[in-house]
């Protein structure tokens, strides 16, 4: 196992390299750098006013070159200004040196972010420990609800339960967030349509919605009012899956030889279930929740702005909208990250579930 983790690490770092180069080189293609000096600069700026904004900023050297300061192992660039003073990536405003002379991902230094004029780091950071916070309460929403739908149809395979479950985890698969979030919002969130005017006519509510249809007061304090409804959303639509792919390991399981041992010895249907099918079952099911993690991190763009949620999906509609280059890196990194570290968990769990499974 400690060999398989070394590889596997090592896999991770070069695959974490060569997809933060691609996302490096075509966030600094040439037209993308034009418009970022357009940008901070004047939409009307000429050509040559263009490269001159380019080349003070550094951007006019070789990619490659670039690419080593953005991760640190190469000496951050310095020009010195018609004024005298000094100007570079390892240089404040003040004009002094801020992280020496590499100051990149390796040393903790993400850039500065164009669109919020702060750190990248900074910005990252408080974005996502929101998405965080929204991530860990879908999870203990989605995963049990997912697994006891699983396992309460795949143990009466064929039966009325069994079909009525499947329907259910098929309808909240196939309706996208941004359907069911609106469904959501018009029912739970609005006081003049849905539950909210008849709950307050019926004198069981005097608030004038059941619930907060904008989340962005969660950032500050994450309440059952505030937070229900996106929470909701991203469970619902992640929930369908994970209780199929239970419900089909966990019929396969009860078909088993040795589950019709159990039987055949006396032990009781909740203890067969519990003590020798629910584990294996979990097998297949483990996977694809820990495939959720990467979903949840960047599939949960759509929920955020459409709950005005400021997370790390709405820094990243930022970041791309406004063509802010070192927040959509450090968007890109953390994206790789996560997506490598569950499937090494995933790899991990896979193994310590099924003991048949051997790494080496």
């Amino acid at each position: 196992m400690p060999g398989f983790v070394i590889r596997r690490l090592g896999t991770m770092l070069l695959t974490a390299l060569c997809l933060t180069f691609i996302v490096f080189a075509l966030t600094n293609m040439q037209p993308r750098l034009e418009t970022l000096a357009k940008t901070q600069g004047s939409a009307r700026m000429s050509d040559a006013e263009v490269q001159s904004w380019l080349a003070r900023e550094g951007f006019d050297r070789p990619m490659l070159e670039r690419y080593g300061e953005w991760l640190g192992v190469v000496p951050g660039w310095t020009r010195e200004q018609a004024d005298g003073t000094l100007r570079g990536r390892c240089i404040d405003r003040a004009g002094d040196a801020a992280a020496g002379t590499r100051c990149g991902v390796l040393q903790g230094y993400w850039g500065s972010s164009t669109r919020f004029n702060a750190e990248v780091g900074a910005v990252i950071g408080a974005r996502l420990g929101a998405t965080g916070m929204l991530m860990l309460w879908v999870v203990i929403v989605m995963v049990p609800s997912a697994l006891a739908i699983g396992v309460l149809a795949g143990m009466r395979e064929g039966s009325r339960t069994d079909r009525s479950l499947s329907t259910v985890s098929i309808v909240s698969t196939a309706t996208p967030e941004y359907v069911s979030g609106v469904i959501f919002i018009a029912l739970f969130a609005s006081s003049t349509f849905g539950l909210s005017p008849l709950l307050r006519e019926w004198g069981l509510m005097e608030a004038n919605t059941l619930f907060l249809g904008n989340a962005r007061s969660a950032m500050d304090r994450i309440t059952f009012w505030n937070f229900t409804l996106p929470v909701m959303t991203i469970a619902m639509y992640g929930m369908g899956y994970i209780a199929r792919m239970t419900r089909a390991s966990m019929a396969e399981v009860m078909t088993q030889q040795y589950i019709r041992t159990a039987r055949l010895k006396g032990a009781s249907f909740p203890a067969v279930v519990l003590r020798h099918a629910l584990r294996n079952a979990l097998i297949a099911p483990f996977t694809v929740i820990m495939l959720q993690f990467p979903w949840l991190l960047n599939g949960v763009v759509i929920v955020e702005v459409l709950f005005s949620y400021p997370g790390f999906g709405w820094a990243l509609v930022e970041g791309a909208s406004n063509n802010d280059i070192e927040l959509l890196l450090a968007c890109s990194v953390v994206a790789v990250i996560v997506v490598l570290a569950t499937q090494l968990i995933s790899d991990i769990g896979y193994a310590w579930l099924n003991p048949r499974i051997r790494v080496g």
